[in-house]
């Protein structure tokens, strides 16, 4: 029963963003906020949001595990596994602007998170921990993001392609909200309880559980919204679109998490952390062989092949 509670929760848990998505640029619309906003900030949250509602409830469960695994995993997939088959469906290139800041500033991200996990290697202290100090220095990182986000998306082609067209009245857009975040609070919930229970039936981590199962189920929009620009030819979106959210995943949904409730960070993840350090690192040195800025399908092909040997790690080392 474990798995479909899972698998419930993952279709309320998507079809929740995708109705609060609906909604939210429905009333955005209906105040006159322009599609370019819209896409930067209701549908760009909307595709993290399930990573957001499995981490606060986790924190809220006291199931931290789940919190480290899932947002690690989401970003060692979203790089290994999406973009190595949205890649290998079209070669993506990119604008200079992705390859020497936004690529540049994901890799900070995960290397700074490193940094703050380690207390007990850098400070000799007793236990490692992301407290709520290191939350509000990833929100404030955040922060910094978004102000980078507005000032180059006027460059971005085909953005507004991907906000939601159908408008709603206000009291309409106003319950798909309401029903969308109930959808998430409902579908993030079975998932935490059901990856639990799935780890001790399995006999194994739950953090096992998190980096392969929720990360992968959690990153389910980013995988949509990625192939479907890489087949309308928009590579720029279907690139930004991970890096984005691997920077949102660590600045803005650990920075979350970490303020409701310290994240224990096990000496175990540093293996995790390194390999998301080692996608990132791959991902920008992948951009200056062959082609001119541009991932390769031959190069998505061993992104995949590098997620599943990742994969078979982890089971080896359940």
């Amino acid at each position: 029963m474990s798995y479909v509670w899972i698998i419930i929760g993952f279709t309320l848990l998507i079809k929740g963003a995708d109705i609060l998505v609906d909604g939210a640029s429905s009333l955005a619309r209906k105040w006159k906020v322009s599609d370019l906003v819209v896409g930067l900030t209701v549908v760009a949250f909307g595709t993290s949001t399930p990573e957001l509602a499995v981490n606060v409830l986790s924190a809220l469960k006291g199931t931290t595990d789940i919190a480290v695994g899932n947002i690690l995993g989401s970003n060692i997939a979203n790089i290994l596994l999406i973009l190595g088959i949205s890649s290998a469906i079209t070669p993506l290139a990119v604008s200079k602007g992705t390859v020497w800041k936004e690529i540049p500033l994901s890799l900070l991200a995960i290397v700074l998170l490193a940094i703050m996990a380690n207390d007990q290697v850098i400070d000799r202290a007793q236990d490692s921990a992301l407290t709520r100090t290191d939350g509000l220095v990833l929100l404030s990182f955040f922060i910094i993001f978004l102000y980078y986000s507005f000032s180059i998306a006027q460059q971005i082609d085909g953005m507004s392609q991907h906000v939601p067209a159908q408008t709603a009245g206000m009291l309409q857009a106003g319950s798909m909200v309401v029903f969308g975040l109930l959808g998430l609070t409902l579908g993030g919930k079975l998932i935490v309880d059901g990856a639990v229970s799935a780890a001790q039936a399995l006999n194994v981590s739950t953090t096992l559980i998190a980096l392969t199962v929720v990360a992968v189920g959690t990153s389910l929009p980013e995988l949509a919204t990625s192939v479907m620009a890489a087949l309308k030819k928009n590579p720029e979106i279907a690139v930004g679109n991970i890096v984005g959210s691997n920077i949102f995943n660590i600045f803005f949904v650990l920075g979350i998490t970490s303020v409701i409730k310290p994240i224990p960070f096990p000496h175990a993840v540093n293996f995790d952390i390194g390999v998301a350090v080692l996608a990132s690192l791959l991902l920008f040195l992948f951009m200056f062989t062959g082609g001119k800025r541009k991932l390769d399908r031959w190069e998505g092909v061993v992104f995949c092949l590098c997620y599943v040997g990742y994969i078979v790690i982890l089971l080896i080392r359940k």
